[in-house]
């Protein structure tokens, strides 16, 4: 089993190495996981060999404390008090600090003034009250920074040492031989030796004990606030979860904290309010803004029946709905689960830090030691001696070496989060940037997934309105896309369609069904030779002309003939183009994978110039093409739906789910996208190379640090140059060392996807009340007004807007700029607009470009046509609903040949 535990005690990377080494040591334990930001535990083990009473037990023979993490609360609940508990902790530190430099001031205003001709406690007479003084001021700091003597020394007993036994040792030396000068000065002034008295005081090493605790805490406290700032995408996640809702209670509204809702209640829902849990609406209807959990930019319609996401918030209207999902079980708390997870995850490219971490400090208190003898040796003082090995022990910073890793990796799964991407672990995250080889399913992948129709052929005598409503009724079973374009295109044309009988899906190939005692087959070419079905040569040239276009075509069989044929395409998304060019960019080598016919997928592939195409391929051989493709050495990444290719996103490398929405705890996947855009993927990449070379900056300032720090303070180069370093400076340099790492890592924080392409989305309003241009332009003009609105088009004969926006518009808004113009707002819907480039042949003449774009900006749907005489080309933008052979029957009626169309 897993069990979560809390670790309190830890302060550097060695705390962490010394939690590892013993519990992962425990009889039973197969995995142990130790993070220092977030003071946790992860264990893996067998109960039946070792229970958490042990592990607690083992965790605190060494010095620290461990006890069962509990029973998981409501999240907003249980990450304050996580942060409650680190800012206390930080007011802490302050007031320790605060109070330690109020004191240390005066102390090295006493000991250092004469040096500087200050006349601070100057001459004989003052000498024993100068000596008292800087003690009494030092045992001051030393009792307020206690905590460091009292881990310090406890590590060190258990045979565990930390970075506060290193602080602890080099103060404590200072101190004592501080208390030994005194006892000398005393004895001097006893036996009326007054020069050696003298010289005792310079002995004296208070100043330095409290320097050195002074200055660790200052390191420490800025560590600590450079830290905190590592959570603020978790901190953003956590403040979408509302503290308050209304519930009914025997018919009552009764305000209750969000983290009481329990499963069944019935949850009131106001315009502005947030909705505190998962559920389905029972009554009333509202406009729910989706976008911070799905990316939805337009607010969605919810009636009853409709399910609502938690942390989404509602524009407009009221409704109630009942309570499905709560506590850790709501959407929200998975996702934060889920970044709080990987965030504290161990990435392999830290194991070497994590090794040098686990014997660090035995080896400097060894290195300290050998300063001390071999400057002795060598006829040095003990003063000199002591100095240099008390800088030894002060200098070295495990905590660096531990930093370098985590903090990067929890901004950068934190970041990624805030752009809709959730990577489940370190190691996944590590692992993006290496990725050679991307494999992309086409449906819903490249494409919108919202396939429609595009053309229909007749071979018997049936109507085209029968054959519609025949095909339609066989569809209406299956669960296929194209299948459900079939049947939305029927749907369209007020068709009444039939239940059919006996009903069977053929993966990969179509459908059988019996509908008014006809059998019938829909589906690929491949059904129609498996059933030998006999197709004549002019459905064989028409499948041929299909494809060749990058439609789909589907044929229908009726009694064992060929009746018609139905071609279907899919839209390839306006941002998949893009992110594909920047997969080129980056010498990654792409693959579409599609159940399509060969000369279909060829087309598409052609059109969006992927390297390699796969075609007819059944869900079930998706995995069988990512293993080959890592039989060849690549190190594949597959970008799928989730769950129609979760066997191949398993096997691959890494697996990417798209557009997976809500379902954010599907195993299948390691990095899950919220929205459907592959430039998602890009961002990912991007962000992971980000964060390996912050890691690798970090790393390398870690090692050279303490490889260069630890000699020079070691006194290696005095005899050369006459270069050392007082143990206040090693202090300082310590101190400095962690803050700097954690600083780097925090650049993390202002990282931006590279590419954030606007796309452009049509919003239609129909609206009553318009008799003229000067209605037409009043409406305009309001519209204009709104964010995010970019174009307007006013048809005051139609009576609907046609609206061009970009990120997110608010919908209420434009309804209430409508009535304020004077109108009333009828219904709307929402087109996404697609940019579209159309290849002409035959222009010769600017007479032809204005003939070419004439007949494309007929086409309805279609807006910005540019026609280019150059380049031959129509460059457009256009709603889902114009396909391309819409654009190409324009341009072939105006005279001219269309090449292609992408």
């Amino acid at each position: 089993m897993e069990e979560k535990f809390d670790v309190t005690g830890m302060t550097c990377a060695a705390c962490q190495a010394n939690v590892t080494r013993v519990v992962s040591k425990l009889d039973g334990v197969s995995h142990c996981d130790v993070s220092l930001l977030s003071n946790s535990m992860k264990v893996e083990f067998d109960q039946d060999k070792v229970n958490e009473q042990v592990i607690c037990e083992a965790v605190k023979q060494i010095g620290y404390t461990a006890s069962v993490h509990g029973e998981k609360g409501e999240v907003k609940k249980e990450w304050q008090n996580r942060q409650n508990r680190v800012e206390s902790d930080q007011r802490s530190a302050k007031q320790r600090l605060i109070l330690s430099l109020v004191l240390l001031i005066p102390l090295l205003v006493i000991a250092m003034g004469p040096m500087v001709g200050l006349p601070i406690l100057e001459g004989m007479e003052w000498m024993m009250v100068s000596a008292l003084t800087q003690l009494i001021l030092c045992l001051f700091i030393l009792f307020i920074q206690r905590h460091f003597f009292i881990t310090g020394f406890k590590a060190l007993m258990k045979k565990s040492a930390n970075m506060d036994s290193l602080v602890a040792m080099g103060s404590g030396a200072s101190f004592v031989y501080g208390l030994v000068g005194i006892y000398q000065m005393a004895y001097y002034f006893g036996v009326q030796n007054i020069e050696m008295a003298h010289m005792a005081m310079h002995s004296l090493y208070f100043e330095s004990a409290a320097t050195i605790v002074t200055l660790v805490s200052v390191g420490k406290y800025l560590e600590s606030r450079s830290k905190a700032k590592t959570n603020d995408a978790l901190d953003k996640l956590v403040d979408l979860a509302p503290k308050n809702a209304t519930i009914l209670r025997d018919g009552q509204e009764v305000v209750v904290s969000s983290e009481s809702i329990r499963i069944h209640d019935i949850v009131v829902i106001r315009p502005g309010q947030r909705i505190p849990v998962d559920g389905k609406v029972v009554s009333g209807t509202g406009y729910v803004d989706q976008s911070a959990i799905t990316g939805e930019s337009l607010p969605v319609e919810k009636n009853v029946g409709d399910s609502v996401i938690s942390a989404t918030m509602n524009e407009n209207g009221t409704f109630q709905f009942e309570a499905e999902k709560v506590g850790q079980d709501t959407t929200l708390a998975q996702i934060i689960q889920l970044v709080d997870d990987a965030g504290n995850s161990k990435a392999p490219i830290a194991r070497l830090a994590d090794k040098v971490s686990g014997v660090f400090v035995p080896v400097v208190i060894l290195i300290a030691l050998i300063t001390f003898v071999a400057w002795l040796a060598c006829g040095q003082t003990i003063q000199f001696a002591l100095s240099n090995a008390i800088s030894v022990l002060v200098i070295s910073c495990p905590c660096a070496l531990g930093l370098a890793t985590p903090v990067a990796i929890m901004v950068g799964t934190g970041k990624a989060a805030e752009n809709g991407i959730l990577i489940k672990s370190a190691a996944i995250l590590e692992q993006l940037h290496s990725i050679d080889t991307i494999v992309l399913d086409k449906t819903g992948t490249i494409t919108s997934g919202k396939p429609s129709v595009q053309d229909i052929k007749l071979y018997t005598s049936i109507s085209a309105n029968d054959f519609i409503s025949v095909a339609a009724s066989l569809e209406s079973g299956s669960l296929h896309p194209l299948g459900q374009a079939i049947v939305e295109y029927a749907k369209d044309k007020n068709m009444n369609l039939e239940q059919p009988e006996n009903f069977t899906n053929i993966s990969g190939r179509g459908i059988q069904a019996k509908l008014n005692e006809h059998v019938y087959l829909a589906g690929n070419k491949r059904l129609l030779e498996e059933k030998h079905i006999r197709i004549n040569q002019n459905v064989l040239s028409d499948l041929d002309v299909y494809a060749s276009l990058g439609q789909t075509p589907l044929i229908f069989v009726e009694d064992q003939n060929v009746i018609g044929l139905i071609s279907v395409a899919d839209t390839v998304r306006s941002t998949s183009q893009v992110a594909l060019e920047q997969f080129k960019q980056k010498n990654m080598h792409v693959v579409m994978l599609t159940g399509d016919n060969q000369k279909t997928a060829e087309a598409i592939g052609k059109s969006l110039s992927v390297d390699e195409v796969i075609s007819d391929v059944l869900p079930q051989d998706k995995e069988s093409v990512i293993r080959k493709l890592q039989e060849q050495g690549k190190k594949v990444m597959m970008v799928g739906d989730g769950i129609n290719d979760a066997p191949a996103l398993m096997r691959a490398d890494i697996g990417v789910a798209i557009g997976a929405g809500t379902d954010i705890a599907m195993d299948s996947a390691d990095v899950i996208l919220m929205k459907s855009s592959l430039l998602d993927v890009v961002t990912a990449i991007d962000l992971s190379s980000n964060v390996i070379k912050n890691i690798k900056m970090n790393l390398f300032w870690a090692f050279f640090y303490n490889i260069l720090g630890i000699p020079v303070a070691a006194g290696l180069l005095y005899p050369a140059f006459g270069l050392r370093l007082s143990p206040m400076i090693g202090s300082a340099c310590m101190s400095l060392s962690s803050v700097c790492v954690v600083t780097n890592a925090l650049r993390l924080r202002y990282f931006k996807p590279r590419i954030e392409m606007e796309e452009v989305k049509i919003f239609t309003m129909h609206i009553d009340g318009m008799s003229c241009g000067h209605c037409a332009w009043l409406v305009e003009d309001a519209l204009k007004k709104v964010p995010n609105v970019k174009e307007v088009r006013v048809d005051y004969n139609l009576g609907k807007a046609d609206i061009d926006y970009v990120q997110q518009v608010n919908m209420v808004a434009l309804k209430q700029a409508v009535k304020d113009a004077g109108y009333i707002p009828v219904e709307y819907k929402e087109e996404k607009k697609m940019k579209k480039i159309v290849t002409v042949d035959g222009m010769m003449c600017m007479h032809c470009v204005a003939h070419v774009k004439d007949a494309l900006s007929k086409v309805e749907g279609v807006s910005d046509v540019v026609v280019s005489l150059d380049e031959k080309t129509a460059t457009l933008n256009c709603t889902e609903n114009v396909t391309d052979q819409m654009l190409s029957d324009a341009v072939t009626n105006a005279g001219y040949t269309v090449i292609s169309v992408k």
